[in-house]
């Protein structure tokens, strides 16, 4: 008697109550939006078939195997995995006919996992216990405890202590008893309210993470003029990667939402990597001002006037004191020969000798300024970069496929109206349960085929194995079976699915085993029809194509058909429109993690076998759209971010800055950076998805700016010592590429001839003499003036000394010439390569979004 529901009339419902006890909180995986637990059931009702005296038995309880028995088909809603808890096979049964079955399960079930607020977070998931193919006015749902109880006791023997602590659990009954469909289910749903322990996200995430900020804060307080700064906050971005790859697992992964605390984390990188590129570009203006076009007007009043005043910087107004007024007036005061014809005739020779050490002191000054000082545009261009510190929907579908059976069939005689005596009679049938159910094997058995995509579990790019789980749905006629319902007293049965033939349909793609939630049952109608509904998870392989990732679109396939039986024996049909299976599905979608469904099409088609045959297969086409936000802001924004970083850099000015050091420590930093993202970057073997190309090539570019920055500062320091530049060199370069980049070559000058300081200096000691004599006596005599002439010797040498360091020849000149313009072809090449990438990415966003089955 354990094949059909204890009742003696067929329409009377069984009373199933339950209630749960959750003993541990296993885990929870935010990118398949699951949920681990361990409950301990408990369910109980009424087996009508079995009562007994205790005193006469001796006892009102005993034990006996399940699988003696009838027991409810409920299953939980939201399971999406194989239960691998221990097996319980006993039940209780009681004098009165009550039984008892208490069994543990191991949950793996989906949940709409909100993480926005991570670490911070309180999550909310559900447990809807019901009847996978038992409508409400058959079996009815109720509690057996009530849940602040249930809630007690699950924090009393709650064994795991880890990540998560239970808050409540909330029992609602959803009874349909006067609902006007009777094809409803009954439900008991289950709200477990969950939060999660932030201590350790706070300590180790969120901390250091603010002390790093804070140091980047106290790195405005670095004097730039004397100060490397930006090699200085390259280390600390760089050491910011260290310290996210090491709390890289602590760090939740999801494809639904962006928890605040990635947005935290990226906000602090894009704030390191904001305050990296102001210091490169004051670092610039400092130290390369002074050969700079003059101050914009816009620009001096909207920086310097207003953004000056709210910073508390006030513009200060510069006196015209620029080194051309100053070399005017030197010449004016000092370089005048008639001038100190004049002063011969007229003043004291010591007077002469200070004039003309003057002269030669303010020349030097001059030439000191030029290379060292800076010009009242300079000025404004440091001031304008001043330092600042700065209700569930059902899971079933009832499906009217009443037929008139076939005359041939056979017709059990019931000799009452209730279960037992339907069951009784459809034993011969249960005997045909190994052939196909046809009274002439010529007729053809037609099966309808149809499922509800109920989750999309995960994709396996580098095996090329999609996971989802649907609940298949399987109808046919048994024409062996056809009874009257007045007289055996039910429309349908419920029987054990190992009692009936069923097709040998399958789906080819199935890669592995079956690991769904186990329903025997399976429905009988009185006109013979056949309807199977079960879960399955299917493991089916996907031709991936991830070229266009995280922008992906996947099309899978699902095809069914008969394994053994082709036609005219077994011919496939679909049981609904692909538009309802579709309506149903994002109706039932369980996950809302990274993939989305957004397709279903459907193809019949009859295809040969090797041994002439024909047999056929329906064919589903699943489309499913990743979600790319997680990897937009994980991935792309950061990429983007430090390939901005080397693209300012070019502003650092080689001659005074380590350019190079600067870079180096970049390209450490971003392979630190992905290393820190490999895990969500895809593997496969096929195709090379687009992103890992434009992650190549970013890194690619840093390393070809790196190579070029070396070079570059060769030529800018030691091309004094290289012979003149070869003469195709300065036609591709000078002429050519100079042009290009807007960097024309310059005209020759003519050489200045420095004279020898020795001669020079024999030279002024003939001078001197020459006009010693006065009417004061030979110039020897005179302490005075013989040491002023010594101190303006050795001025003039130091003067000429000064005048070699600072003057570079032709061929020097156009080799720093051939270094600028080399930096400035590949400072464009870079604005090119950041500008298409940008385009690509925007125009492959636009097209995944429009894109619709």
């Amino acid at each position: 008697m354990g094949a059909i529901r204890p009742v003696t009339n067929m329409t009377t419902p069984t009373n199933v109550r339950l209630h749960f006890l959750l003993y541990a909180i296993l885990g929870v995986n935010e990118k398949a939006q699951l949920l681990t637990t361990f409950l301990w059931q408990h369910f109980s009702w009424q087996n009508e078939f079995v009562t007994w005296d205790p005193d006469q038995c001796g006892t009102d309880k005993i034990t006996l195997p399940r699988e003696r028995f009838w027991v409810p088909d409920l299953v939980i809603r939201e399971f999406m995995d194989q239960d691998k808890a221990p097996i319980v096979p006993y039940v209780h049964l009681y004098s009165d006919g009550k039984m008892l079955d208490a069994k543990p399960a191991r949950v793996v079930s989906s949940c709409n996992l909100d993480i926005y607020t991570f670490p911070f977070d309180i999550q909310n998931c559900t447990l809807t216990y019901g009847s996978f193919i038992n409508i409400a006015s058959i079996m009815k749902l109720s509690l057996s405890m009530p849940d602040d109880t249930i809630t007690a006791i699950s924090k009393e023997v709650m064994t795991t202590l880890g990540e998560w602590e239970l808050l409540n659990i909330t029992a609602v009954e959803r009874n349909h008893q006067n609902d006007s469909e009777e094809a409803y289910l009954d439900e008991l749903r289950f709200y477990i309210q969950l939060r999660r322990r932030s201590t350790q996200y706070v300590v180790t995430l969120l901390i250091p993470s603010g002390f790093l900020l804070t140091v980047d804060l106290f790195s405005f307080l670095l004097p730039p003029q004397n100060v490397d700064r930006s090699s200085f906050k390259m280390t600390l971005i760089l050491g910011y990667t260290v310290f996210l790859l090491i709390m890289n697992d602590l760090l939740p992964i999801t494809g639904n939402t962006i928890p605040l605390i990635n947005v935290f984390f990226s906000l602090c990188l894009a704030l390191m990597v904001a305050s990296l590129l102001e210091t490169i570009l004051i670092t610039n203006l400092l130290l390369s001002s002074k050969n700079v076009t003059p101050v914009p007007r816009w620009i001096r009043v909207l920086v310097l006037h207003l953004l000056g005043r709210f910073v508390g910087l006030p513009w200060e107004e510069v006196k015209d004191s620029d080194t051309r007024g100053n070399r005017v007036s030197t010449q004016h005061e000092c370089g005048d020969p008639s001038h100190g014809e004049k002063g011969q005739a007229v003043e004291d020779r010591a007077l002469q000798e200070l004039r003309s050490l003057g002269g030669d002191l303010k020349v030097l000054r001059l030439q000191v300024e030029e290379q060292l000082g800076s010009s009242q545009s300079s000025k404004e261009w440091i001031q304008c970069c001043p330092q600042k510190v700065t209700s569930s929907m059902v899971l079933f579908i009832f499906i009217s496929l009443f037929t008139h059976g076939s005359c041939n069939a056979i017709m059990p005689n019931c000799s009452r109206p209730d279960g037992p005596a339907l069951l009784e009679a459809l034993k011969p049938v249960f005997d045909l349960r190994s052939i196909r159910p046809v009274t002439n094997t010529s007729t053809t058995t037609t099966v309808t085929i149809g499922f509800i995509l109920l989750g999309i579990l995960g994709v396996d790019e580098k095996a090329q194995i999609l996971t989802t789980f649907i609940m298949q749905i399987l109808s046919w006629k048994n024409e062996f079976i056809k009874w009257d319902p007045n007289q055996c007293g039910a429309d349908w049965i419920t029987v054990p699915r190992k009692l009936l033939w069923l097709p040998d349909v399958v789906i080819n793609e199935f890669m592995e085993k079956n690991v769904a939630q186990f329903t025997p049952y399976t429905y009988v109608y009185a006109n013979g029809i056949v309807v199977d509904i079960r879960p399955v998870r299917v493991v089916s392989s996907c031709r991936l194509d991830i070229y266009t990732f995280p922008f992906d679109i996947q099309n899978c396939t699902l095809s069914f058909n008969s394994y053994v039986y082709v036609l005219p024996a077994v011919k496939l049909g679909s049981i609904a429109s692909v538009e309802t299976l579709m309506e149903y599905s994002e109706q039932m979608m369980a996950t809302m993690g990274e993939w989305e469904l957004i397709g279903i099409k459907a193809l019949h088609q009859q295809k040969p076998t090797s041994t002439n045959s024909t047999y056929e297969e329906l064919r589903f086409f699943i489309s499913v759209r990743r979600r790319s936000l997680l990897y937009v802001v994980n991935l792309l924004i950061p990429s983007c971010f430090l390939i901005t970083v080397d693209l300012f850099s070019f502003l650092l000015p080689p001659q005074k800055v380590d350019r190079s050091l600067f870079k180096m420590t970049l390209i450490l930093g971003y392979t630190v950076f992905l290393l820190l993202m490999n895990d969500l970057l895809p593997i496969t073997g096929n195709t090379l998805p687009l992103i890992n190309v434009f992650l190549s090539l970013c890194l690619g570019l840093m390393v070809v700016s790196l190579l070029e920055t070396i070079l570059i500062t060769n030529l800018l320091h030691s091309s004094a010592h290289y012979p003149e530049v070869p003469r195709w060199i300065r036609l591709l370069v000078i002429h050519m590429m100079g042009r290009l980049v807007l960097i024309p070559p310059k005209p020759k000058q003519v050489q200045q001839i420095i004279q020898n300081p020795l001669a020079l200096e024999m030279d002024t000691q003939r001078g001197g003499d020459g006009g010693a004599h006065g009417p004061e006596g030979p110039l020897d005599r005179d302490k005075v003036v013989e040491e002023l002439r010594c101190l303006g010797r050795d001025l003039r040498v130091i003067r000429l000394k000064v005048e070699q360091e600072l003057n570079v020849s032709q061929s020097t000149e156009e080799w720093i010439q051939v270094a600028f313009i080399i930096d400035r072809l590949l400072f464009a090449i870079y604005i090119l390569f950041l500008s298409a990438s940008f385009i690509l990415i925007i125009v492959m966003s636009v097209n995944s979004y429009n894109t619709s089955i």
